[in-house]
């Protein structure tokens, strides 16, 4: 007798539960769709014990008569789709035909619905399969499912389940993506009883972000969008202000469906490289539309992996757009005096930079030290006078007050160094603090950038060789990217059997040791495959070499070295910002100054 045996269907559809059906959250996402896909405007989803017990979902749309319910749950059944030609231009976000068969061999459901020209609702019932009713019932216009009990028959995927706080976070999550993509929906979200989201149709992105989130997150986003090359584009980009631990707060939406992308998610990445810390990930709430023909969505049984027929002109559309706003955008941090000092946190407390508390505590010493002394040591913020406000520090070098001129800061001014590590120059409404070595590391980082993007850095030849020793893999290396090394103006030739010998060097970098630099090019070079390409290798041999020529912290600079670097901020189009995203600039308002002195 032969092994091999056809499965029953209820088996067939308990394995493509496991495909579909992964937590109560799963059953929220594909009942709220195909709410939607039935032209739904209003959906409310009722939770019980994070969904383990009881997920309800009510909507308005055109509902089902009794011969659909009789087809509905059976595997494979939908009305999406009718031949394959509409696997090439899918507009829905349900298509399969899995999703209820799945649902119904692992829970208890039933199901009410009433289209709008029946005089009564039909109704089903399904027991992990067992089909127990079909027929009339009464019942409001729309739909009305209810799943209880899921996998109760199927104990060793119920315990797999985690709390009901943590199935209830996952359901909230589904729920989130489902509305920041549906801002014309009325949507509404209850668990145990309470009310946890109640979102108005016809809402803004921005008020649905604030709701769903907070008004900290909505409220330091930049808004920019396209429309070329028949892709368009809708993105809301977080300032490096709430930047994260984790990309769990980026979101991209491609037609109205969640989507995950990593083509999406290195464009991101590369669009805000140099504006945040390489250990961080940025806020983005990406929009994208274009035809349904261009891309498949029949990759995965979750639909949120999808296939594009261009993916490389997506990348470049969505770098070009985020990178051009996020250059043009001011992102210098405002210091909030009023909170004690503070900076700006993760939502877990967390200072988002350990160098902001050296910032802090050093303008809390400052303070500290200048408060009580005499008039000649308190920073004088009288009325504007034609000379402007003085900040009157005999002990530190001063240079004459045009010097400090800046652009969006004041026409005149004087500036102090302090800890020589920070630099305080006063503005029309308070001052900047500034980080001598994170300004000049972007300074030297944009020059650097234009020379190479000109053809190879000029050099001098060495009065004396610099030689090294180096192993032949560093050494081949050295021979597979010679083109690296011309373009940096780095030339060197052989001086033994496993030694190197650096003849010039590029004259931008004079001031940093050339054998130093240029083992730790090679270095990089070795790891080139994890570099993102050729552009990402450029990139960050200019962030090493701009570190490594830049003035360092704790370094003392005369006036006229402190007239040079403000001078050079001004050439600089993304001066807030250091090459590896940490803050250039700091403001202090008045106001906040004059609440901390309790002049207020």
């Amino acid at each position: 007798m032969g092994h091999i045996k056809v499965l029953d269907r209820n088996m067939i559809n308990m394995i493509a539960a496991g495909e579909v059906i992964e937590r109560p959250a799963s059953v929220v996402k594909e009942l709220m769709e195909n709410s939607i896909d039935g032209g739904a405007s209003k959906i409310i989803v009722t939770v019980e014990d994070g969904g383990r017990k009881l997920i309800s979902i009510t909507d308005n749309g055109c509902g089902m008569d009794t011969d659909d319910l009789n087809y509905a749950f059976e595997p494979h059944a939908t009305s999406k789709i009718k031949d394959s030609n509409d696997l090439s231009k899918i507009a829905t976000l349900g298509f399969r035909g899995e999703a209820l068969a799945s649902i119904s061999s692992v829970a208890i459901v039933k199901m009410v619905s009433r289209v709008k020209d029946s005089t009564g609702a039909g109704c089903v019932e399904i027991d992990c399969g067992d089909r127990k009713f079909v027929g009339p019932c009464s019942g409001d216009y729309g739909t009305t499912i209810e799943v209880r009990d899921i996998f109760y028959k199927l104990p060793a995927r119920r315990k797999f389940l985690k709390t009901a706080n943590t199935e209830f976070g996952h359901i909230a999550e589904q729920f989130t993506r489902i509305a920041l993509a549906n801002c014309q929906l009325d949507l509404t979200l209850v668990h145990n009883n309470r009310e946890r989201f109640k979102l108005s149709a016809g809402q803004s992105i921005s008020a649905r972000i604030a709701e769903l989130f907070s008004s900290d997150i909505s409220e330091n986003l930049i808004e920019s969008e396209n429309d070329e090359k028949n892709i368009r584009l809708h993105a809301m980009l977080g300032t490096p202000a709430i930047s994260k631990t984790n990309n769990k707060l980026q979101y991209v939406f491609l037609n109205g469906r969640f989507i995950r992308d990593k083509f999406i998610s290195h464009a991101i990445r590369e669009a805000y490289r140099g504006n945040i810390e390489n250990n961080r990930y940025p806020v983005v709430f990406l929009f994208i539309g274009m035809g349904f023909e261009d891309y498949d969505v029949n990759v995965h049984p979750t639909k949120t992996e999808v296939r594009f027929y261009n993916s490389n002109l997506l990348h470049s559309q969505i770098l070009g757009l985020l990178r051009e706003k996020i250059l043009s955008s001011n992102f210098d941090v405002t210091a909030n005096l009023a909170s004690g000092g503070s900076f700006s946190t993760d939502s877990d407390g967390s200072n988002a930079n350990p160098r902001k508390q050296q910032i802090n505590e050093a303008i809390d010493n400052f303070f500290k030290k200048h408060k009580g002394g005499s008039d000649q040591h308190k920073f004088n913020f009288s009325s504007r006078g034609s000379s402007g406000p003085k900040v009157v520090m005999p002990s530190y070098n001063r240079i004459p007050a045009e010097a400090a001129s800046m652009e969006n800061e004041a026409d005149s001014g004087e500036f102090i160094q302090i800890h020589d590590s920070y630099i305080v120059a006063e503005t029309e409404d308070g001052f900047v603090l500034i980080d001598q070595h994170a300004l000049h590391e972007r300074v030297k980082y944009e020059q650097l950038r234009r020379r190479v993007s000109n053809g190879p850095l000029e050099s001098q030849k060495l009065l004396l060789p610099e030689s090294f020793d180096l192993t032949d893999s560093q050494k081949s290396v050295i021979a597979d990217n010679a083109d690296i090394f011309e373009k940096f103006g780095i030339e060197m030739v052989e001086f033994g059997p496993r030694t190197m010998a650096i003849q010039a060097f590029p004259t931008m970098l004079s001031k940093i040791n050339c054998v130093e630099f240029v083992k730790d090019v090679i270095d990089l070079l070795c790891d080139k495959a994890n570099l993102g390409g050729a552009e990402g290798l450029l990139d960050k041999i200019l962030n090493m070499a701009a570190c490594k020529a830049a003035i360092k912290a704790g370094q003392k600079l005369t006036a006229l070295e402190i007239e040079q670097l403000l001078k050079d901020k001004k050439t600089v189009e993304n001066s807030s910002r250091c090459p590896h995203g940490r803050p250039t600039t700091i403001t202090f308002s008045k106001a906040e100054i004059e609440k901390q002195f309790h002049r207020t």
